[in-house]
């Protein structure tokens, strides 16, 4: 009888109901919904409280059925399955309700750096922890539960997982682990520890104290930045760093599914267990785009300044950080970021002689999208795009913005593995290098530059041009958007997937080539030009035939071996030998390596 009063009482403070979910106007909502004296209730919550619940609710619905089997067969129920949740200062999932969490994620597929967490977990290594870190929804927390659902019985036995909220304190945690190591659990995972303000000045107990005595600790959290810091500080030399925010195409089309490099540059940089929609509510509108930018990044960098050497880490952010303005600023600079990338491709492709070219050849098409802008004065309507950007610059100002703040938050980006940074070299001057700046999130680039587009084709401005006329134009511009994100996703994956090799963009006194790939070692070097489009035409490829141009570059970076243009169309060779190569089969061959 004591066991089974026991175990109601553990059933009464688990949560009933249920999780339901409803999408409206294209934004998806979680509802927890359960009745209470007879009445209904139902109140909003975000994803990660909803997991929680739900995990709960199950657990409670298990052991419900325990209790009806003890009353039925009067067979006693472990006492280890009915120990209260209190017995710990922070939210500690072992045994029946691990199992649970644990296998909700067991039909998801994997992430490729889940090798390298199980590596860590089963090889000899003591003394350091290894760290989890990146942007919101690239998969963290996913991956650790993975790992939990896959162990043997012999080492899930061992295992617990450790959720921190902002209550929490390290003094809670070493509580818990001292229990736990006391009882000889090995295995801890502990999710979201950047939420403590006490983390990253004493982030060496986990290692010093923990991980010498045998515990495999493994740590997640959003917060990059508060990792950064407390590696460079409190764990230099005892944590393993792994970043999850870059996700490349090949990853995108295996663990997602989702097959198509347009997807990719519209929805790319998260993962999800419901790939295109759930990517869909990400980046899909400007307000759930805006969201994750202020949720993900700007107070991601906030949080962790604050929390870093007592606020002493501010630099020249420290006055906006005061006026509390630090985190409106880190938005503006992001969505400033992709404003510029636009008026670029704008500027870029209305000057551009193929540009030109490709309008003659549809001149007599009023049906093609990009007839409607050989109609215009483009040198007017480019002008009138810009005054339209400046006013909606003027409404959103609501403090200045410094060029040291824009420098500043620019270095952070870097940290957190948003943003890199391309070579852009110029045959005519060798030694002056200039770089531009890619987003390792396609979706986020393209979300703010379609936003942004469609908001100033909407300006009074352009009044005089037709719904449908702008229609045409607005799709004409994002296509030409697309086509630039293309060259950025190419340019950043042949980056990353070849370190030893130096990757730039390369500029002649007219005309480039838009990828560049040297091998220093071997004095070599292959030539790309990258188009959105799947029609092969000789306006694409006539750099990479210009005979003047060739030699430059032989003489500079070695033999030419290859000349290609990577675009979306099949794979096929010129008369002159110029490899047309499809850019989705190029991009999961790169991912392999």
């Amino acid at each position: 009888m004591n066991e089974i009063d026991e175990l109601r009482k553990k059933i009464e403070s688990l949560p009933s109901g249920g999780i339901t979910a409803k999408t409206i106007k294209g934004k998806k909502y979680l509802y927890y919904q359960w009745t209470e004296n007879g009445r209904q209730f139902s109140r909003t919550v975000k994803e990660k409280e909803a997991e929680l619940l739900k995990a709960q609710i199950e657990e409670r619905k298990f052991l419900q059925e325990k209790l009806k089997e003890m009353r039925n067969s009067k067979i006693p129920v472990s006492s280890a399955m009915i120990k209260k949740v209190n017995a710990y200062n922070c939210d500690v999932r072992i045994g029946e309700s691990l199992k649970i969490f644990a296998a909700s994620v067991s039909s998801y597929k994997k992430r490729y750096i889940y090798e390298v967490i199980k590596n860590f977990i089963y090889n000899e290594t003591h003394d350091k922890v290894f760290i989890l870190y990146g942007l919101r929804r690239t998969g963290k927390t996913t991956l650790v539960r993975q790992i939990i659902y896959n162990m043997l019985e012999s080492n899930f036995s061992k295992s617990v997982f450790i959720q921190i909220n902002s209550n929490n304190t390290l003094s809670d945690v070493n509580k818990d682990l001292k229990v736990l190591e006391a009882k000889g659990y090995k295995y801890v995972f502990i999710d979201e520890v950047t939420l403590m303000d006490d983390f990253i000045d004493g982030a060496a107990l986990f290692s010093d104290v923990f991980a010498t005595s045998g515990m495999k600790i493994v740590l997640s959290g959003t917060d990059s930045l508060g990792f950064i810091f407390s590696e460079d500080e409190q764990l230099y030399d005892r944590c393993i760093l792994l970043h999850t925010t870059f996700i490349p195409f090949r990853e995108f089309y295996d663990v997602l599914g989702i097959q198509s490099i347009d997807e990719y540059i519209k929805y790319g940089g998260t993962m999800s267990r419901s790939g295109e929609n759930y990517n869909n509510l990400i980046f899909g509108t400007k307000q759930s785009t805006d969201e994750y930018v202020n949720t993900a990044i700007a107070r991601n960098i906030q949080h962790s300044l604050k929390n870093y050497q007592y606020e002493d880490h501010f630099r020249n952010l420290y006055e906006l950080y005061e006026k509390h303005e630090l985190t409106n600023v880190i938005n503006r600079i992001v969505e400033d970021m992709n404003h510029r990338f636009t008026i670029d491709v704008l500027t870029r492709d209305f000057k551009s002689h193929d540009f030109g070219l490709a309008q003659r050849n549809v001149r007599n098409d009023r049906n093609n999208p990009t007839d409607i802008l050989d109609t215009v004065n483009k040198p007017k309507f480019l002008k009138n795009l810009m005054k339209a950007l400046e006013i909606l610059n003027k409404q959103n100002q609501t403090v200045e913005i410094k060029d040291v703040h824009r420098k500043e938050i620019k270095e952070y980006l870097d940290m957190l593995d948003l943003t890199c940074d391309i070579p852009v070299v110029s045959m005519t001057d060798l030694n002056n290098r200039v770089f531009f700046t890619v987003f390792t999130q396609p979706g986020l680039r393209y979300s703010q530059a379609e936003s942004l587009i469609k908001s100033l084709m909407m300006d009074d401005i352009f009044k005089n041009i037709s719904a449908i006329d702008r229609k045409r134009i607005t799709d004409k511009i994002l296509d030409d958007v697309k086509g630039r994100i293309l060259e950025e996703i190419v340019l950043l994956e042949t980056k990353k997937a070849n370190p030893e090799k130096d990757i730039f963009k390369l500029k002649f006194a007219v005309g480039e080539f838009d990828m560049v790939v040297y091998d220093s070692e071997n004095v070599n070097c292959k030539i790309y030009e990258i188009k959105h489009s799947k029609e092969i035409s000789k306006e694409q490829y006539h750099h990479l035939v210009d005979t003047k141009k060739c030699e430059q570059t032989e003489f500079r970076y070695g033999k030419i071996l290859s000349k290609v243009v990577l675009y979306r169309g099949k794979n096929s060779e010129t008369e002159e030998g110029i490899l047309y190569r499809n850019v989705e089969e190029y991009l999961l061959e790169l991912g392999k390596h």
